[in-house]
């Protein structure tokens, strides 16, 4: 049941963020709504800097184009741990959590190289760097997650 809630999840907050974003781009001048309670979510999460989001009409994205790339990528990694029934029953523990900190940290280093970039002052990466660079982490921890919550898996 877990499971199936977070891939439910998973899916789903791409698509209401992009519809957040569609309603405010396509009705400007309506009050705060729902889209302002998604955006209001978004920003427990990201620090949603206007100069590190994309913006389509004039309007920025719900999160930062780093954490645009988390949230595009990790349907399809939750996907992928769907699709792999079965195939870590057998490993023991120790080898299962191996694997996936070792999956989660080598996916971790394009984001990690932007962010040695910025931290070492050689400025901002642009953005659709940051949003390309975070999609292989944002699939790993979506297909770790899904994959150790999955029933009758290695946990």
């Amino acid at each position: 049941m877990l499971t199936r809630v977070l891939v439910a999840a998973v899916i789903a907050w791409p698509l209401v963020a992009g519809a957040a974003l569609w309603q405010r781009v396509s009705h400007p001048h309506d009050g705060p709504g729902w889209a302002s309670v998604v955006y209001l979510v978004a920003g427990q999460v990201c620090h949603q800097r206007p100069e590190r989001s994309f913006e389509t009409g004039g309007v920025a994205w719900p999160v930062c184009a780093r954490c645009t790339g988390l949230y595009l990528a990790a349907p399809f990694g939750a996907l992928l741990a769907l699709g792999r029934a079965g195939k870590s029953r057998g490993l023991e523990v120790q080898a299962a959590l191996r694997g996936a900190r070792g999956l989660v940290a080598l996916a971790a280093v394009p984001t990690a190289l932007t962010l040695a970039w910025e931290w070492g002052g050689l400025g901002t990466p642009p953005n659709l760097w940051r949003l390309l660079t975070a999609l292989p982490l944002g699939m790993a921890v979506a297909f770790v997650v899904i994959q150790v919550t999955r029933p009758n898996q290695v946990h």
